[in-house]
């Protein structure tokens, strides 16, 4: 059982926020409606934890919230590139956590969230 099995970005732009994402990834996100909001799902395979931006609703980005990790595959100095290139801000610079764990970073999207990134070795 994992921990966790699903989590919400909040948007206050659902559509650059979206076009962040995709540039971010390198491919299209799914876009889903969802009651009175409508959900772009972030990559993820099998019975792994997904998530997804939400609409402006009832949750707002937050600088100072909750903290996710998005999992990189790859090199985590190209995905730092592409979130400065596409309009984000590296708050923390690629960290060494420990030869088994890896590295870690972290960001501010464009819409104000922090979120982390993580490469394992």
């Amino acid at each position: 059982m994992n921990a966790i099995n699903w989590f919400e970005i909040p948007t206050l732009d659902f559509d650059r926020a979206t076009a962040f994402y995709e540039r971010l990834f390198g491919q299209n996100l799914r876009r889903d409606p969802c009651g009175d909001f409508e959900l772009a799902i972030l990559p993820y395979a099998g019975e792994g934890v997904g998530g997804a931006l939400v609409s402006p609703g009832p949750i707002k980005p937050a600088a100072d919230g909750v903290l996710p990790y998005l999992n990189t595959p790859g090199d985590l100095d190209d995905w730092l590139r592409r979130v400065e290139d596409h309009g984000g801000c590296v708050v923390r610079p690629k960290t060494l956590i420990d030869a088994e764990i890896g590295y870690i970073a972290t960001f501010r999207d464009t819409e104000g969230n922090l979120i982390g990134l993580h490469a394992a070795p």
